[in-house]
């Protein structure tokens, strides 16, 4: 009899056990998803104001180029101008990536806490869209779960790739200026702004792509999946 009534105590200490660790992941999720989106709504509030600053610019660019017949002065206007909305560019630029570096940290940490939740009830694993697993294969499913690899659309119409293009313009234009200020025929100011512009693009993407996959080269999973694509590797031929 007393060892009957120890195991009938046990059974409600492990139901109520159960229940505590339910609620602490659920709290812990909770406040993921809140700084998550605090912090989505901080990057887009930023990047709106560049553009506000980006339109601003060019638009009185062109009012003063009317105004003073675009004389020597508006090449100097022209340079402070486009100089300060590239430096506001590539800030909003470095604030972007880093948003996307801690983003993937939520995704990560959200994934683990629905391995907890599997663990709890086994039988919620088919209902759950969003992977289980803290490696490079979970979050591209939990990113885009509609297909077995992301399109590359999801790149392409990236928030950092946008940031990429717009700033790429606006450093182009800037070294356009300056080498026009110098006294350089119109086809080399042109040469010289359209390649430092797509050099700066290009680095941007290269440095991107280096600080991703050196995230990847250094993290360890607590619940990798059973066949880990490597973030490095080509994607697959389409079928």
């Amino acid at each position: 009899m007393p060892d009957d009534a120890a195991e009938q105590s046990e059974i409600p200490d492990a139901a109520a056990s159960r229940a505590l660790r339910a609620q602490l992941l659920a709290t812990e999720h909770w406040s993921l998803l809140a700084s998550r989106g605090t912090t989505q709504s901080e990057v887009l509030t930023r990047i709106s104001m560049f553009l506000t600053l980006v339109s601003a610019g060019l638009v009185s660019l062109a009012l003063v180029g009317q105004a003073s017949d675009f004389s020597e002065a508006f090449g100097v206007f022209a340079i402070a101008v486009l100089g300060v909305v590239a430096l506001v560019g590539v800030l909003t630029q470095v604030r972007v990536l880093n948003v996307a570096m801690e983003d993937l940290m939520y995704v990560l940490a959200m994934n683990r806490l629905r391995a907890a939740y599997v663990d709890l009830d086994p039988g919620i694993a088919d209902t759950l869209m969003a992977s289980t697993r803290d490696d490079y294969a979970g979050v591209r499913q939990t990113y885009y779960f509609l297909t077995p690899r992301r399109g590359q659309s999801q790149f392409v119409g990236s928030s950092m790739l946008f940031i990429i293009a717009v700033n790429s313009a606006m450093i182009g234009l800037l070294i356009g200026a300056i080498v026009n200020a110098l006294g350089a025929v119109t086809w080399l100011v042109v040469l010289i702004g359209a390649v430092i512009g797509a050099a700066f693009g290009v680095f941007s993407v290269w440095r991107g792509q280096r600080r991703f996959l050196g995230f990847w080269k250094q993290y360890r999973p607590l619940n990798p999946s059973p066949t880990t694509p490597d973030p490095a590797a080509p994607p697959p031929p389409p079928q």
